[in-house]
This record gives structure tokens, C-alpha cells and sequence, in this order.
């Protein structure tokens, strides 16, 4: 035991003394501390050397101590057998013992060579440091204000030191070119070292699911906005997986990588206030988490690896973000093909990714609701223009947004979905219809103040009834004739619809799913017409979004007057009580079927997310070139491979140009047309039944498209503005632009008549071309 003792205590204190050496290689530790832990080591040598002294001289007090021994038990007769027989191990021990100084001896020799080699390394690491200077190389500008920025600022992100940074001006430039990229590499630093990064992960084929247990168990609990999320996915579940086998049967076994895919609901973490959670339950907007449910059910349904964060402790941690403020990039390569978030998300993302956040927001697809138009996506412009809001300025693909209905094709249109009806679901509803029933859309007291007169009217003709939350007393915005029901859960809110004959909007609030659902469940939805039209500029609804939606909410729901119409949506001037009146009493003997949108059926959001996934990609897109800042013979851009249609009135691409392999809609789809000067390209394009594309904007913008359709430029520039390429035809002036990210459908200027990149678009499906799929 004495001897296992001494080897273990000797073991445990080499291991100390000599591990500090090493200790910088631990993640975390700093890689400039290790003269200090070096020159700490020295002192174990001497500390080794007594303890070889004192175990020469433990065996020498024993050795004296057994000659006594032996010279008094000798005399005992035939007791002398046993202190023979302890003689034997002692003599053993002191050999032991022997062995073990000689042992640490030899150790503290070798430690002693290790210490001064490690000092001589370390003076000649420390003479390197006293001479890192700020290398000027002009491959990066940067580094002499990053080193600056450096010196001052150091200490305020403990994120620094956790890389290494210890105030040193070869930390400095040790973190800026190692971390970030702002610096060359040090040549006298050992790369070896350095963690490699981790391979590629192969490939996995992507397989449609066909159960929905598992998401649930994804999305967690804890929240009244997760558990209505979760109750919406079960009541879906079987209309989802009947959707997923059909488009099973479209891909005919084409082969999709699986992404892993990380989505973080910014709204509903704490630190964003999470103001739905508690409002869930007494009828607050509920329009952004039946886009979530649906946005996470058509997801996993498609075969993608998921994550699901509510939190940004959660965040954070599957980011892979280091300690301290977020001012250091991330300690690994993002593990995410792509991410989903809001813009509480994106703005959580850029607080605490560093100049990763940069690097990997290609990555990003931001769920928003009304949409980010370029003119204020792109920073610098909305700063001098005046677009700047609290939401915009991100600098992303305008693609990148993806908006709830279809108001702006700058913006991918992502979409929700309603609830599907089978054929004996729909003939019940058409015999159970009252006429003489209407249901009011608005939950919250507010939004029937004022209304008075809409609803007396109303009232002659219909029983009205109403779904205003309440705790106790009911509130005396609605009226006694009224029959509120309070707020109903979203299977009796159903069966309320399809007894109903008509629903009706008071203009708030904007562009939510309730009127699809109602028209779906066979209802006629009867909104207000505005005039002006609600923007921007006129209206504090608005005003603050990233969207000006100049000319383009000219009633509650857009996309249900533009988009479905008449019989199932009327669109009346409420401030004409006999338009109003008439229209109701048309409405009370006009038959319909329940009519939902293909684009919102479970099928058609699963075919255009799966597009997205398979064609949108921004990390790898190129940006069209600069233009050339002298016109010369050899810098001629290519001859464009646009061709004039036949009938001369528009642009098409040309049957003997090449098909860019990349491009995605296909290029065949492309029509350009000229806009009149006070339409947008978006109305521009669905005058001639077609739709606007931005993607195709950079073939537009070149010099020659303007001499194939004949308009006469006396001078051509380049500028940043969101309306070009135009013409102002009065002057003869024609404009390129200059900034591809301000290519934009919206806008329009009376001064300008656009050109205007169209596409055609599948029936019921608008953000797919005929060839999409």
C-alpha cells in the first residue's frame, strides 16, 4: 500500500506540474498564457528534487530502523521465525524504495530538460511577439482599423477572450486572422494545430413522410401559441398526408437532398415580448401561428431534418454562438442548410452571430407577413431615399421575404392553408345554408366601433352573429341584435361558417386566412372597398412597415378581390349605403359552391415549398456585373437573347439563344413588357394575364433591349433606383440599374415607363410557371 502510495501521489504530481504546458490546447484556454504556465513549472523541478531526497532519506531511517529490529528479536527463541520472515519484505521495501528515488531522480533530470527547452521555445515565441507588427498588405485594407478597433474595445465582448484575445498586439492580429478574416495569417504561427473542419456531411435522399407524431414532438410545449400550432397540425394531419401522396406521385421518384433546416419563431421567444401566447386565448390575431403550423407540417412532410426554437437561449445554442455579447462569430460552421425565421428572429441572428451572420444569411428565409419590397430592403438606399423604417434595410434577396399572400412578387409568396372539403362535406353544407344568416369577421370589440350604421342595415335583412371575446360582460361595442358567441374554438368557429350565408368585414383586419376560410366553407365574403387605396403614405396601419403597397390595398383582403372576385367576394363602397344595401340583398339570393384556391390547399403549399427548396438558392447566385464606367468597343456587353414576339408588341426570349441552366422560372416563361407611366410592373404584367418575375430583371438590363422595342435613347445611365430600367420618353433619357437588389416590380413614377420582366403562371398556383415543378 505504501508503495502504490508513493507512485500515485508522484503520478498526480508530474501530471500537475507539467499539464499547464499543454493546457492552452483546451478549448477555451488562451493560446498566449503558455510562458506563464511554462516559467509556474519551473518551480516543480526543485519541489521534485526534495522529494528524491526525502525518499533516500525515508530508506535510510528504515534501514536503521530494521537493524534494530533484527539485533532484539534475535534473542527470542523460537520467536526469531517471525521476525525473520518481516525481515525478508522489509528488505524488499527499502529495494522498492530505492527504485522509486532512483526513479524520480531520473524524472526530474528529464523534466529539467523539458522545462529549459520549453523556456527556450518560449523566448523565441515571446521575441516574435515583441515584434508583431501590422502587416499592410493590400489584399486586406482592413486590418490596420480592425487591430485599432482592437485596442480600444478589446475588453468590452468577453467573446474576445474566449478566442485568445489577452490585449497583446499578436492576439490581436492572432483573432483577426485566424477567427475573423480581416488580417493575413502570421507566418510564424503553427497552423498545424488548428481544428480542422468537420467533412461534409453525404448526402440523404429526402422521403416524404406519412405521420406527424414526431413534429409534435418537435415543437414542444410550454405555450399557448405552441399547443394551438399543435392542435392545428392533428386537425390537418390526414387532409396533409392525403396531399403528401399526391405529390409523391408528381415527383415520380425524383431524387432531393434532405436539408436540415433550423426555424426559429422570433415572436414568440421571451425576450421579443411573445404579446401572442397570452392572446391566443381571447381571440388576438392568430393569422401568424396558422401560417407556423402549416410552414412546419408541409416541411416535415417533405422529408427535411428539423429543429424548432421558441427561445434564443435555444438559439443560440444550436447556432453555436460563443460566450458574451455577440460581437465574435460563431465556434463552428453553421449546421444548417437553411433557416426560418420572423423578423424578431433575424433580428436576434444579427445580434448574436458576428460577422457570421453575414457569411450565412444567404441561408436565411424570413416569414413576413406584408412583405419587404426592395426599396427598403437595401440599406444605403433607404437611408438617402427616405425608406428607412424599424423592419427594413436588411440587404437580403427580396426573394428571401416570404409573405402570406401573394401582394408583391418582389417577395416569394409562401401562403398557409384552409380546410379542404370532400364532396359529401359540400353538398350537406349547400343544404344547411340559412340565407338569412351572416357572421361578422373580428374578434376584438374594437373593430365594431362605429359600425353602427353598416350593421343597422345589415340587420333588416340578416341575423347577425358575432365571435367578440369577453371575460364577463359583453362588450357594448356590439350591438343587443347581435348574437355574439364569444370566442369560439376553430372547430365550432367552422361549423358557424357553414351554416353562415355571409361574412363580413369592417376593414380590419388586413390580409388575414378568415375569409379563405369562409369562402371554403361556402360562405360569400362581403368587404369594404377603399378609396384612396390604403398605403403607406395615407394610412398608420402601414406606416413603419418595409412596404409602401402603393395602389395595392384598395380593400381588406387584396387577394380575395383580385384573385377570386365575384360571386364568392364582393368589394362595395361602405360610405354608399344603397351600394352597400343592394349588394347584400344580391348576395341573400345568389347560390354558391365552397371554393377554395389550389394555392391554399395542402397540395399546392407542399408543391411550392418543395420548389423553393429545390431552385431558390442565394449563396451561389451571381449578381449582374457593374457597368463599365467608359464605353469602349471591347467592353460591348453580349448581344441580348431577347427576340421581338411576333405580333412586335413584346419581348420574348429568342429560339436560337441559349437557356441559362441556372436560371429558375425557366427563361422560356420570359415575356417583357413596357408599362404605362402610372402603373407598376406588377399591375403591368397582370394587365397582359401574366405575372411579374424579378428574377428576370437582369436580362432586361442592357442598352439593346431598349432598341429592340423601338424607344429612341438619347442617353443611357446606370443609377440606383428601384424603378429601372425606364425610360422618361419625354427626354429621351434611359436608365440601367445599377444595384441588382433594387430590381423591383413595385413603384411606379409618372415621370417613367418600365420594362417590365412577365411570366406566365400556373392556374391556381401563381407563384409557379407552367414548367415550375
Amino acid at each position: 500500500i505504501f508503495v502504490l502510495g508513493i507512485g500515485f501521489f508522484t503520478l498526480c504530481f508530474l501530471m500537475t506540474s507539467l499539464g499547464g504546458q499543454f493546457s492552452a490546447k483546451r478549448l477555451g484556454d488562451s493560446p498566449f498564457t503558455i510562458r506563464n504556465e511554462v516559467m509556474g513549472a519551473l518551480e516543480s523541478r526543485g519541489v521534485l528534487r526534495r522529494m528524491s531526497d526525502m525518499l533516500e532519506m525515508l530508506m535510510k531511517r528504515m534501514d536503521i530502523l530494521a537493524r534494530l529490529e533484527n539485533s532484539t528479536d534475535f534473542h527470542k527463541g523460537d520467536e526469531a521465525r517471525f521476525p525473520l520472515d518481516r525481515l525478508q519484505p522489509a528488505a524488499g521495501l527499502m529495494e522498492r524504495i530505492q527504485a522509486i528515488a532512483q526513479n524520480v531522480s531520473d524524472i526530474a533530470i528529464k523534466v529539467d530538460q523539458i522545462l529549459r527547452n520549453s523556456l527556450l521555445n518560449s523566448k523565441v515565441m515571446e521575441g516574435r511577439r515583441d515584434q508583431c507588427e501590422v502587416p499592410r498588405d493590400p489584399k486586406y485594407p482592413d486590418c490596420a482599423g480592425k487591430v485599432e478597433w482592437m485596442r480600444a474595445r478589446w475588453t468590452s465582448d468577453p467573446c474576445y477572450a474566449f478566442f485568445g484575445v489577452d490585449g497583446t498586439e499578436c492576439s490581436f492580429l492572432i483573432y483577426l486572422s485566424e477567427v475573423e478574416w480581416f488580417c493575413p495569417p502570421l507566418p510564424w504561427r503553427n497552423r498545424t494545430a488548428a481544428a480542422p473542419s468537420p467533412p461534409p456531411r453525404p448526402p440523404v435522399q429526402a422521403a416524404l413522410r406519412s405521420d406527424l407524431a414526431q413534429l409534435l414532438d418537435l415543437i414542444g410545449t410550454g405555450k399557448e401559441s405552441l399547443s394551438f400550432m399543435k392542435k392545428r397540425i392533428r386537425h390537418l394531419a390526414q387532409q396533409w398526408l392525403r396531399a403528401a401522396r399526391r405529390l409523391e406521385q408528381k415527383l415520380k421518384g425524383r431524387q432531393r437532398d434532405q436539408k436540415h433546416i433550423l426555424i426559429h419563431i422570433g415572436f414568440l421567444t421571451e425576450e421579443s415580448g411573445d404579446v401572442f401566447s397570452p392572446r391566443v386565448l381571447k381571440g388576438g390575431p392568430l393569422g401568424e401561428m396558422v401560417q407556423w403550423a402549416d410552414i412546419l407540417a408541409a416541411l416535415f412532410l417533405l422529408g427535411h431534418s428539423l429543429r424548432v426554437t421558441v427561445s434564443l437561449k435555444e438559439l443560440q445554442s444550436h447556432l453555436g454562438v460563443p460566450p458574451g455579447r455577440g460581437n465574435c462569430p460563431l465556434t463552428s460552421p453553421l449546421p444548417f442548410d437553411l433557416i426560418y425565421t420572423d423578423y424578431h428572429g433575424l433580428q436576434q441572428m444579427k445580434q448574436h452571430m458576428g460577422l457570421s451572420f453575414k457569411k450565412y444569411r444567404c441561408r436565411v428565409r424570413v416569414i413576413d407577413t406584408f412583405g419587404t419590397e426592395p426599396a427598403y430592403n437595401h440599406e444605403e438606399y433607404a437611408t438617402l431615399r427616405g425608406y428607412r423604417t424599424n423592419w427594413g434595410y436588411w440587404n437580403l434577396q427580396p426573394t428571401q421575404f416570404m409573405t402570406m399572400f401573394p401582394h408583391t412578387p418582389d417577395n416569394s409568396f409562401m401562403g398557409f392553408v384552409s380546410e379542404e372539403l370532400n364532396q359529401t362535406e359540400r353538398q350537406l353544407i349547400k343544404s344547411n345554408k340559412v340565407s338569412s344568416m351572416a357572421v361578422v369577421y373580428g374578434k376584438e370589440a374594437s373593430i365594431w366601433k362605429g359600425k353602427e350604421k353598416f350593421l343597422a342595415i345589415l340587420n333588416k335583412y340578416m341575423e347577425i352573429h358575432g365571435t367578440v371575446y369577453y371575460e364577463t360582460q359583453r362588450p357594448p361595442e356590439v350591438p343587443a341584435f347581435v348574437k355574439n358567441h364569444g370566442l369560439l374554438p376553430q372547430h365550432e368557429f367552422q361549423q358557424l361558417l357553414r351554416k353562415a350565408k355571409l361574412f363580413i368585414g369592417f376593414g380590419f383586419p388586413y390580409e388575414g386566412p378568415a375569409p379563405l376560410e369562409a369562402i371554403a366553407n361556402g360562405c360569400v365574403f362581403l368587404q369594404a372597398r377603399f378609396n384612396p387605396p390604403h398605403s403607406s403614405l395615407n394610412h398608420e396601419f402601414f406606416r413603419g412597415k418595409p412596404t409602401s403597397r402603393e395602389a395595392s390595398v384598395s380593400s381588406q383582403h387584396p387577394y380575395a378581390e383580385d384573385f377570386i372576385g365575384k360571386p364568392h367576394v364582393w368589394t362595395v363602397d361602405y360610405n354608399n349605403s344603397e351600394e352597400f344595401e343592394a349588394a347584400v340583398k344580391t348576395i341573400m339570393r345568389t347560390q354558391v359552391d365552397p371554393y377554395l384556391p389550389y394555392e391554399y390547399t395542402c397540395e399546392g403549399m407542399l408543391e411550392r415549398i418543395h420548389a423553393y427548396i429545390q431552385h431558390q438558392d442565394f449563396c451561389t447566385m451571381s449578381s449582374s456585373p457593374l457597368p463599365p464606367k467608359t464605353k469602349s468597343p471591347a467592353m460591348q456587353s453580349p448581344p441580348s437573347p431577347l427576340a421581338l414576339s411576333p405580333n412586335a408588341t413584346h419581348l420574348v426570349w429568342s429560339p436560337s439563344a441559349s437557356r441559362d441552366p441556372q436560371a429558375w422560372p425557366p427563361v422560356d416563361s420570359l415575356q417583357v413588357w413596357v408599362s404605362e407611366s402610372q402603373h407598376t410592373c406588377t399591375e403591368t404584367c397582370r394587365r397582359h394575364g401574366l405575372v411579374c418575375e424579378p428574377t428576370f430583371f437582369r436580362f432586361l438590363n442592357k442598352e439593346e433591349v431598349f432598341l429592340q422595342l423601338s424607344i429612341t435613347c438619347d442617353s443611357t445611365e446606370y443609377e440606383m433606383n428601384h424603378l429601372y430600367p425606364a425610360v422618361a420618353e419625354n427626354v429621351h433619357e434611359c436608365y440601367l440599374q445599377k444595384e441588382p437588389l433594387l430590381f423591383s416590380c413595385a413603384g411606379y413614377n409618372t415621370k417613367y415607363r418600365r420594362l417590365c420582366p412577365c411570366r406566365d403562371f400556373q392556374q391556381g398556383q401563381v407563384a409557379l410557371c407552367r414548367d415550375c415543378l
